[in-house]
């Protein structure tokens, strides 16, 4: 049996920076999660009317509950006002809302999934929890690690992936897409027996 809930809608939030300049960095590892969702989805993200935020609508398998892509167009510390909007917009609760982001107390490679807790110093997170007003929505943790030596922590989450990394990276972003569908169709249990490395 599933420990899933059973409401119809989630919302999933990949976190990270719009446009070019920023596409290749390990802050925006949300971005690229989001966008192989898309892809299993078949359909690209377009613009939604509620402001602020590109979206995909559709369902990650045959029957499953509906689901909701969403990246906002806004910056990373910005994210909490277009996760409100689309949360209000579809009716969704914050136990249905899953925030992708990169995690720097994790190393490359590897992924938590978890519910609730703090935001970590991660200015998306806090922006979210301040929005929706409690921080109990799920996480996906894609790790990124701490920065080499003595490189200030901004400027390594808003750098390009190592040449090594990137080779890595489509598996880091393929698994945390599946912890997604799983944490949605299995429950958060199944999914971090699976997952949590």
């Amino acid at each position: 049996m599933s420990d899933a809930p059973t409401s119809d809608v989630w919302l999933v939030v990949g976190l990270g920076n719009p446009g070019p300049a920023y596409a290749g960095h390990r802050h925006n590892v949300g971005y690229l999660v989001t966008d192989e969702l898309a892809s299993r989805m078949g359909s690209p993200f377009r613009a939604h009317k509620a402001g602020r935020a590109d979206v995909v609508e559709g369902r990650l398998s045959i029957g499953g509950p509906r689901v909701v892509l969403a990246r906002g167009r806004g910056y990373m510390n910005e994210s909490g006002g277009p996760v409100k909007a689309l949360a209000s917009f579809y009716k969704v609760q914050p136990d249905h809302v899953v925030a992708i982001h990169d995690e720097l107390d994790i190393a490359f490679g590897t992924l938590r999934i978890k519910l609730g807790g703090g935001d970590n110093g991660h200015n998306g997170l806090r922006s979210m929890r301040s929005s929706l007003g409690t921080g109990d929505f799920y996480r996906v943790r894609a790790g990124i690690g701490r920065p080499p030596g003595r490189q200030d922590v901004a400027d390594f989450v808003l750098s390009d992936y190592s040449t090594v990394e990137r080779k890595e990276l489509p598996f880091q972003v393929a698994d945390a897409a599946d912890a997604v569908e799983s944490l949605i169709t299995d429950g958060l249990e199944k999914t971090q027996q699976r997952f949590n490395s």
